[in-house]
Parts: C-alpha cells; sequence; structure tokens
C-alpha cells in the first residue's frame, strides 16, 4: 500500500524533458522542510492506494512517460516494485528524490532525478553524497538556487564531485526569488556546462499549486 498524494496528468515543467506530456504519482510523506519547497501538501497526509491501483489509473492516462516524485517517495517500501512496475510496462520512468535517499538499489531503467539541498533550502546537511557515484549519463542532478550564495555552492560542488562528467546538471531558480536572468549571467560568465531550468509549469498555470 502507498500513501498517495495525487496523480495527474500534466506538461513535465523541469529537467531535460521540460515540455513533455507526462503522468505524475506525488506520494506523500518527507523527511525534510526545505524553506522553499512549493509542494508542502504533501508533507504528510495522502490516501492509502493499493499498487495495483496507482498502475493502473497511470495506465488510463494514454501517456508514455510517468514521473514517481514527492514528497521524498523513497520513503514508501513500495516504491521501488512501483518503479518496476512502471518499466515492465513500457514507460519512461522517472524518479524525483530530494537527494537524502539511497538511491543505489533502484531498476537499472529508472531515470534518477537528484536534487541538491543548496544553502537557503535549510537542508543542505541532509545530502546524500555517495549517491554519485551511481549516478549514470541518463540520470539528472537538480539544483534549486535562491540567491548568489547558493549558486557558489552548487559551482562548486559541480567540480568537487565531477558531476558534469557523470549526468545532466540543471540549476533553477526559486520561483519569484532569484532573477532567472541573473542566473543566466553567472553561468554565462563562468562557462559553466550547466543548464538553466526555468519551472514551466508556473508559467502555464500560474499562481497554481499544481500544473493542471
Amino acid at each position: 500500500m502507498l500513501q498517495v498524494s495525487e496523480i495527474f496528468l500534466s506538461i513535465q515543467g523541469e529537467g531535460s524533458r521540460t515540455g513533455w506530456p507526462c503522468g505524475f504519482v506525488r506520494l506523500a510523506g518527507c523527511n525534510l522542510r526545505c524553506a522553499w519547497c512549493d509542494t508542502q501538501y504533501a508533507w504528510s497526509g495522502g490516501e492509502p492506494t493499493a499498487l495495483d491501483d496507482v498502475v493502473t489509473r497511470v495506465a488510463e492516462m494514454g501517456c508514455p512517460r510517468v514521473e514517481v516524485t514527492g514528497g521524498e517517495p523513497l520513503l514508501q517500501a513500495e516504491t521501488p516494485e512501483l518503479l518496476r512496475r512502471f518499466c515492465d510496462a513500457g514507460y519512461e520512468t522517472l524518479l524525483e528524490t530530494n537527494g537524502s535517499q539511497d538511491i543505489s538499489g533502484l531498476d537499472v531503467r529508472v531515470v534518477r532525478i537528484v536534487d541538491v539541498k543548496c544553502p537557503s533550502s535549510g537542508e543542505a546537511a541532509a545530502n546524500r553524497w555517495t549517491n554519485v557515484r551511481h549516478l549514470r549519463e541518463r540520470d539528472e542532478v537538480k539544483f534549486v538556487l535562491a540567491d548568489r550564495a547558493d549558486y557558489e555552492f552548487a559551482h562548486a560542488m559541480l567540480a568537487e564531485h565531477d558531476l558534469r562528467r557523470r549526468c545532466a546538471v540543471v540549476f533553477s531558480p526559486v520561483h519569484g526569488r532569484l532573477d532567472p536572468a541573473d542566473l543566466a549571467r553567472w553561468i554565462l560568465a563562468d562557462r559553466l556546462d550547466a543548464r538553466l531550468g526555468l519551472q514551466l509549469h508556473k508559467l502555464i498555470w500560474p499562481g497554481r499549486e499544481r500544473g493542471i
């Protein structure tokens, strides 16, 4: 049984698949309390839902890709099996995780989108750096940045852990906190090989909690 916050069809708003239709399974419960979190409603609660029912509801969407997110999905024991079921069914299967949980045991077909918590989040101490060795070319690392200090932290971590050699790296400004133009200038000035990622769903559906 999974604690499910919501299941919905939307446009992928972040990362290398921005703009593509995607089914989302948002699981409830999170072990972190990031200062700028935009899904606080998923920190707790959720509806107990059988794994088979989750798979069926996603199939009814008729979309070839699905992302399991949260909250923090890896806090739930059945999440690896859910991801495996989606892979077996032929979906492009994405997992977004807050970077505090072990990703090493997941099905190799899953695309892991690993958040790295910057200082402004208040949760930088939770980063599980041992995950870096398990990243592959098709995975992604995402830094959410609220200010220049976050950028300097991300810049340093990019070099220290040789992240760009391992997988795609996305720098995403906190909506309404950091001007994307400033972030773009910093990336260009430092010649960083990192992707600037805007939250497309917040541009399409401004002011809404959910991109639907």
